[in-house]
């Protein structure tokens, strides 16, 4: 059980008093005292994110007067939408990462918001641009997750121990031979010709070329993952699902007691929080970049890690010294995405086989059980239904041909727009089921493709027909390698792409890219 499932258990729902109100049992000092004497306390929350809209219901239940500092002219934060083409699609969030006992997947069938299981077939390309056979990749990727596996294991076993410097990558490199041998027993036997050593290699090399998958999950690299703190990417036990209706409905429902009942001040931009004493009682006071300032009880800040970073000098005392180390010593994902959608998924269309090079796109089926969600996405039952709860079920798409997940293995012909030769994902949102489904290509975007994205947003922000040009050239090798392309198809033509720059986003990215002395990445 990972540690977020063990808190999960362990919290313990507010209690109620017969006449209905919330009792003041377990409150902490502040509220408890205020409450009991009559008193009113009012806390400012920083930050209407999801974090900051959650506080806000919970306060409120208990009473609480609560304003909140905004600074965008919205909600949600990193949790929102936008169009590409006609398709709403999300720019934070768009997994729920494990299905027991996980709120929010409460909230999703609460709101009707329609999720899919992507299944377990995906489809990759070599290095040279060459389709490999699925069968192959499947037990290779399915021996790189059960590596990954031990390492959280290992990591929450030994954290103590373990030194700051070893890497992800450090552990799968030192157990791939052992845990290759398990899954590939008649393989890894001796043999005179040395045709075993050299298919050993291979599936060597293809399984810690498959690790890089990691990056897309995390918004960092597997070589600057910490071992040590692995652990804290263990999510909930279940099914990773994808909210294939988007989550805003979900942040609909979240918001609306923060709208009803909270000061909600939007384009507030906080450049000074004050900790002192007013008649002798201890207060907080905030100012704004359009000169507010108000003092509280209590104040919350619910702002992203980069934001932190960015403007610790806000906080008048400085904060601690050990806040101020942990903050300076967390790594930031730098993870995007570019939704690039099409009149029409020629993807999917039905083709003849073989395809390239001998090897078709095959409708096998790898069914392993998903006993721990920070497993690959693709790790799950291929059941409709969150089992067999799921008021929503997923409905299966009949055009499907072509799998959900397809993963390029450092593109070389990709340069120089992809200098670095990293890997990249691309789901297939044509794979969604109906009505969710459009002719859309997800490109998850990590490091230095993210970089190089985020540049292009600032560079032509003000010509959307040279931004599109530029975006269109770092994917179109990619998507080039897809059945049925052929540049002077109109359907092969993108009707629209948008990309999300969070680098970019003053109330969100970091300050800098540069790894810590012990390279971490949550």
């Amino acid at each position: 059980m990972s540690r977020m499932q063990q808190d999960l258990a362990a919290a313990q729902p507010n209690t109620k008093t017969p006449n209905g109100n919330s009792s003041t049992k377990s409150k902490p000092g502040m509220l408890r005292q205020a409450l009991k004497s009559g008193a009113k306390p009012h806390v400012c929350i920083i930050g209407a994110g999801f974090a900051g809209l959650r506080c806000a219901d919970i306060l409120l239940q208990q009473g609480v007067k609560v304003t909140i500092f905004e600074a965008r002219n919205r909600i949600g934060g990193r949790l929102c939408q936008a169009k590409v083409g006609d398709h709403l699609v999300d720019l934070g969030p768009n997994w729920i990462h494990g299905t027991e006992n996980n709120p929010i997947l409460d909230l999703v069938k609460e709101t009707g918001t329609q999720t899919h299981s992507w299944g377990e077939r995906q489809v990759t390309f070599d290095p040279e641009g060459n389709l490999m056979p699925e069968e192959d990749v499947a037990k290779v990727s399915e021996s790189m997750w059960e590596l990954i596996g031990k390492a959280f294991k290992h990591s929450n076993a030994n954290s103590a121990t373990i030194p700051a410097s070893e890497s992800l990558l450090d552990f799968i490199k030192e157990h791939a031979d052992e845990q290759l041998r398990e899954s590939f027993p008649i393989e890894y036997q001796a043999s005179k010709d040395g045709k075993n050593e050299q298919v050993k290699m291979s599936k060597k090399e293809l399984l810690l070329s498959l690790s890089e998958q990691w990056g897309s999950f995390v918004g960092g690299s597997v070589e600057t993952q910490s071992l040590k703190f692995f652990w804290l990417e263990e999510c909930l036990d279940g099914e990773n699902l994808f909210c294939a209706g988007t989550y805003a409905k979900v942040l609909e429902l979240v918001a609306k007691p923060a709208l009803a009942g909270a000061d909600v001040r939007f384009e507030h931009v906080v450049t000074k929080i004050r900790s002192e004493e007013q008649e002798g009682n201890p207060r907080v006071t905030i100012e704004t970049a359009n000169g507010v300032s108000e003092s509280f009880d209590e104040v919350v800040v619910t702002t992203p890690l980069g934001w932190l970073k960015r403007n610790q000098h806000v906080f008048e005392p400085d904060l601690p010294e050990r806040i101020v180390q942990g903050i300076d010593s967390l790594g930031y994902g730098n993870l995007d995405k570019v939704y690039i959608t099409f009149p029409k998924a020629f993807w999917n269309d039905p083709i003849p086989e073989p395809q390239q090079n001998g090897h078709p796109l095959t409708k096998s089926q790898h069914h392993i059980p998903n006993t721990t969600s920070t497993t690959t996405p693709l790790h799950h039952p291929n059941s409709p239904s969150q089992n067999g709860t799921d008021p929503h079920p997923t409905i299966p798409n009949p055009t499907q041909n072509y799998p959900g997940f397809t993963n390029f293995l450092a593109h070389p012909s990709a340069n120089p727009t992809n200098p670095n030769s990293q890997h990249q994902e691309c789901l297939n949102l044509a794979a969604m089921p109906t009505p969710s489904a459009h002719p859309t290509l997800l490109f998850y975007t990590t490091g230095p493709t993210s970089t190089k994205t985020s540049t292009l947003l600032k560079t032509h922000s003000t010509s959307p027909t040279t931004l599109r040009k530029a975006l269109l050239s770092l994917f179109n090798p990619y998507i080039s390698l897809l059945p049925n392309y052929t540049s002077a198809n109109p359907a092969c033509t993108p009707v629209d792409i948008l990309a999300t720059g969070w680098e970019n986003d003053e109330f969100a990215g970091p300050s800098q890219r540069s790894a810590p002395a012990n390279p971490i990445n949550y």
